[in-house]
C-alpha cells in the first residue's frame, strides 16, 4: 500500500497505522514556500519491526570474530559485516542479551562494554534497542546458586538498578522479567531466581522488577514476557495489575516450532490480551523453513536433533507464513512491535531453521516476502508534489519518520496519530 503526498489511499485494513498530514514549508525566515516542487520519502516506521542483534556484538564491540565461533553463529566478520547489511535493510528495533550469567558471569565484573558497543552500533544507525532480559531464572548468573536468599533479591536489585540506569539513553526498553508463570516451579536446572521466586512469589518478582527499573529510568518502557498463552498468564497479569504494578507493554512469545499458528488463533489471543488496555509487542516470533517438531514435545528445548536443514518445501511455506502472520499482528491495534528470534540460521536457537536467511548468507524467500511487505507494500516512495500558494503540501502515508526536499535542503518531519498539521522549515 502506497500513497501519493497529494491524495492518501489507505487500505481500511491498516487505517489505524496510516494517517494524512498538512505539511507546511518554509524557508529562512519562515516565509513559505509557495508553489514549490517537494520530494517527500519515508525514513522509518512508528511500528516496531524487530529482530534479535546478538551476533553482532562482537563486530560492533571491535572483537576477535574467528569463523567458528562467535556469539555461537559461526561467521566470520566478512559475513557479519554481510549479515548486517540485510539486518539493516528491513529492521528498526533490536533486541541484545542481557542474560545475567553471560553478561556477568564473574560477579562484579559485568561486560558492559561489548554491550554498550553494540547498542550504539544500532544506535547510531537509528534503531531503537531493548535489552532483554532483566530478571529470568534461566541462563542467570551461576554464582547466586550458593547464596542466600535474601543475597539473591539484594543482587538482583543491583543488578536491575546498575545496568538501567547504566544503558539509559541506549537502551530505554527493557524485557523487565521473563517467563514469570513458569519461574518458581522451573525444575529443569537449579538456579537462584528460581528460589527467590519460591520465597517471593509471581507478584512479589514482578514487582522487583517494575519497581527497580522505573526508579533506575524513569522514562524506560517495560515490558511482561512470557511464553505460557494459558489462562495462567491472564491471571498472572490481572493480579500485577490489581496490586498497582504500572506494566508499560504485554509481551507475548510465538515460537512457532510445532506449526504456524494460523490468523484464528493468533486472533484469539490477541482478542484475549487486548482486553487489558496494554500494548502488545510479539517479543519473540519463529516460524521454521524446515521439518516442523513433533506436536507432543512440551518443552521445546527438549527437542534436540543433530542435523535440522531447511528445505524447499518448508521454505516456500515458511515464506507464506510469515506474510500471513505479520499481515495479522498489524491489522490489530493493540500490537506496536514485532520481533523475530534471529535472522540467520547460523547459532540459532535449537539449531532449528528457523531464519528469514540462510547459514550461507543467502536470503530466503521468507526474507523477500517481509521485505516486500516492510520496504515496498506499507512504505511510501519518494514522491514529487507541488505546494499550495501558502508552501503546504498534503502528506498521507504510514506513521513513522518522513523526509521532505526542495530546492537542494532537507528537513524531518514526523506522521502522527491525531497530527494535523506540520511545519517544516529548510
Amino acid at each position: 500500500m502506497r500513497f501519493a503526498a497529494t491524495s492518501p489511499r489507505p487500505d481500511p485494513t491498516f487505517a489505524h497505522r496510516t494517517g494524512t498530514a498538512r505539511v507546511r514549508v518554509t524557508g529562512e525566515g519562515g516565509a513559505p514556500l509557495a508553489n514549490a516542487e517537494v520530494v517527500v520519502q519515508q525514513r522509518d516506521h512508528a511500528f516496531g519491526f524487530g529482530c534479535i542483534g546478538f551476533e553482532f556484538v562482537p563486530l560492533a564491540a571491535g572483537e576477535d570474530v574467528p569463523a567458528n565461533e562467535p556469539e555461537g553463529s559461526g561467521l566470520s566478520r566478512g559475513a557479519l559485516e554481510d549479515l548486517a547489511g540485510k539486518w539493516f535493510d528491513l529492521f528498526n528495533f533490536a533486541t541484545l542479551p542481557f542474560y545475567w550469567g553471560g553478561f556477568e558471569p564473574v560477579r562484579g565484573a559485568p561486560r558492559t562494554d561489548p554491550l554498550r558497543a553494540a547498542a550504539r552500533f544500532f544506535a547510531d544507525r537509528g534503531v531503537r534497542v531493548k535489552g532483554h532480559p532483566l530478571v529470568w531464572h534461566t541462563l542467570t548468573a551461576p554464582w547466586l546458586r550458593d547464596l542466600p536468599v535474601d543475597e539473591i533479591e539484594r543482587a538482583q536489585r543491583e543488578r536491575i538498578r546498575r545496568d538501567v540506569a547504566g544503558f539509559a539513553g541506549l537502551v530505554d526498553t527493557w524485557d523487565a522479567i521473563n517467563e514469570v508463570v513458569i519461574m518458581p516451579v522451573f525444575d529443569k536446572e537449579a538456579n537462584g531466581i528460581t528460589r527467590l521466586a519460591r520465597e517471593a512469589g509471581r507478584i512479589g518478582m514482578i514487582r522487583l522488577a517494575f519497581e527497580e527499573a522505573r526508579a533506575a529510568n524513569p522514562d524506560a518502557t517495560l515490558i511482561l514476557n512470557d511464553f505460557d498463552m494459558s489462562t495462567a498468564y491472564d491471571c498472572l497479569l490481572e493480579g500485577a495489575l490489581e496490586a498497582g504494578i504500572a506494566i508499560d507493554v504485554l509481551g507475548l512469545q510465538s515460537h512457532m516450532h510445532q506449526a504456524y499458528w494460523g490468523e484464528e488463533k493468533t486472533m484469539r489471543i490477541l482478542e484475549r490480551f487486548s482486553r487489558y488496555g496494554l500494548p502488545i509487542h510479539f517479543t519473540e516470533s519463529t516460524l521454521l523453513s524446515g521439518e516442523l517438531m513433533p506436536a507432543d514435545i512440551v518443552d521445546l528445548n527438549d527437542h534436540q536433533v543433530p542435523h535440522w536443514p531447511s528445505t524447499p518445501e518448508g521454505e516456500e511455506r515458511q515464506a507464506d507464513e510469515i506474510v500471513r502472520h505479520y499481515r495479522t499482528l498489524l491489522a490489530h491495534p493493540s500490537v506496536e512491535a514485532i520481533t523475530y528470534w534471529g535472522l540467520t540460521d547460523a547459532g540459532s536457537w535449537l539449531g532449528a531453521p528457523g531464519g528469514l536467511v540462510r547459514a550461507d548468507g543467502t536470503p530466503k524467500p521468507a526474507y523477500h516476502a517481509l521485505r516486500g511487505l516492510v520496504r515496498e507494500q506499507w512504505w511510501l516512495a519518494p514522491t514529487t508534489a507541488v505546494t499550495d500558494g501558502d508552501g503546504v503540501v498534503t502528506v498521507g502515508g504510514w506513521f513513522g519518520r518522513y523526509e521532505l526536499a526542495a530546492r537542494g535542503r532537507t528537513a524531518e518531519f514526523d506522521l502522527s496519530p491525531g497530527e494535523q498539521a506540520v511545519t517544516v522549515t529548510l
